[in-house]
């Protein structure tokens, strides 16, 4: 399984900015699908989450400002970032869980947010 994270980019405080996973197998039947981001002297933190059903979950410092989503039609998997904040930078990656346990990652993708 391959993931092909895009869509990122330096854009100022409040504006926004969406991401794209495309996955080489169809999604549908992904246990879960995760966007990670990482930035320097920071652990690794959990954006947001979707499962094969559909339910959405996300990372309180996110909550109310981010959406992610699927086409499954298209094997992508989207995160609409809105009113981006400075704390926002890092290196975004996106995560299937394709059997319990079974884990693939993709490449990263840079968003970079100025204040």
């Amino acid at each position: 399984v391959q993931l092909q994270a895009s869509g990122g980019g330096l854009v100022q405080a409040g504006e926004s900015l969406r991401l794209s996973c495309v996955v080489s197998r169809n999604i549908d039947s992904i246990i879960l699908m995760t966007w990670y981001r990482s930035a320097p002297g920071k652990k690794r933190e959990l954006v947001a989450t979707i499962s094969a059903g559909g339910m959405t979950g996300y990372g309180d410092s996110v909550m109310g400002r981010f959406t992610i989503s699927r086409d499954t039609t298209q094997n992508v998997v989207y995160l609409q970032m809105n009113n981006l904040k400075p704390e926002d930078t890092g290196v975004y990656v996106c995560n299937a869980e394709v059997t319990w346990g079974e884990y693939y990652w993709g490449q990263g993708t840079q968003v970079t947010v100025s204040s």
